[in-house]
């Protein structure tokens, strides 16, 4: 088990946005190279519960593990090649999405703090 776990801890530092949108690509003389957000989590757990002295386990007091993982990518943009080196390119999509919950959270907290001022 901890042979896998050093395997898999060594080879999370190579996941990124090549693993989830390829390596550059040249593309109509251009250079594009994918820049993503890329997040992993793992996570593991064993429990116990009470058993009474020469009985079986009363039901919903049992023993049980388990485990998971999962994660997520977003793409950010690109680097585009061209005469003048690279230029990085966002993904207005991405951008957007977001953005969206940034400014409604700011609106909410900006919101709160004016009526507290206009409640002393």
């Amino acid at each position: 088990m901890t042979n896998l776990l050093e395997k898999l801890a060594d080879s999370v530092s190579s996941w990124g946005a090549a693993l989830a949108y390829g390596e550059k690509v040249t593309l109509g003389g251009q250079e594009l190279v994918p820049v993503a957000l890329v997040g992993f989590g793992f996570g593991a757990g064993e429990g116990s519960g009470e058993t009474p002295e020469g009985g079986e386990t009363p039901a919903g007091k049992g023993e049980g593990s388990g485990g998971g993982g999962g994660g997520y990518s977003v793409p950010i943009g690109a680097y585009v090649g061209g005469p003048d080196g690279l230029t990085f390119r966002p993904n207005l999509i991405a951008v957007l999405v977001v953005a969206a919950p940034l400014v409604s959270a700011t609106g909410v907290a900006v919101a709160q703090v004016v009526r507290a001022f206009r409640a002393r």
